[in-house]
């Protein structure tokens, strides 16, 4: 089905017949297809040269408008006490553009959460943005100790979380799941 599918997405107003049915298919007018791809991950090179002769392309760059400013902005309506969280974004974003790769960006959707704590930043940073650090950071591990959570925030001007313990700081309720 997904061979029919790349085929209709090229070819959208030729209805074609299933391969293993009798079945004619097509796509309706009115569906728009949006996806999001992060061009840092190397590993899907032979399906983006396929995506790309379908799909026009916008990017979009975490130091960039419209998403430059977004998680903090956010966190502001949303976070109150946790605008720390878009320095530390913003200050590890700076340390991989400086290995080279402007490529090699964080965005801020791990963030945007409702309920979004300190105990679930502390989840998404070690399940979800310190993986892919450490695979932009690929035979360079010396450099992974720059991306410790409490470093960056302790360099930001944020309280650490040894600190948040003991003033009790983090008082956003815990009401969601840490997973992006």
């Amino acid at each position: 089905m997904f061979g029919e599918l790349y085929f209709l997405l090229e070819y959208r107003d030729e209805p074609m017949q299933l391969q293993y049915s009798n079945t004619t298919f097509s796509l309706p007018d009115n569906l728009y297809i949006i996806g999001t791809m992060n061009t840092a991950d190397r590993s899907i090179a032979l399906v983006d040269l396929a995506l790309r002769r379908r799909f026009h392309f916008v990017e979009f760059h975490p130091g960039e408008w419209p998403v430059q400013g977004l998680l903090r902005r956010w966190l502001d309506r949303n976070a109150p006490g946790m605008e720390w969280v878009a320095g530390v974004v913003d200050r590890a974003n700076e340390k991989l553009s400086a290995g080279g790769d402007s490529e090699a960006a964080i965005g801020p959707s791990y963030f945007i959460k409702p309920g979004l704590t300190n105990e679930h930043v502390g989840l998404i940073w070690e399940h979800n943005v310190l993986p892919y650090v450490q695979e932009q950071l690929y035979g360079q591990p010396d450099r992974l100790a720059e991306f410790d959570l409490s470093t960056l925030r302790r360099e930001v001007g944020g309280n650490s979380e040894a600190e948040d313990a003991d003033t009790g700081s983090d008082e956003v309720a815990d009401s969601g799941n840490a997973a992006d």
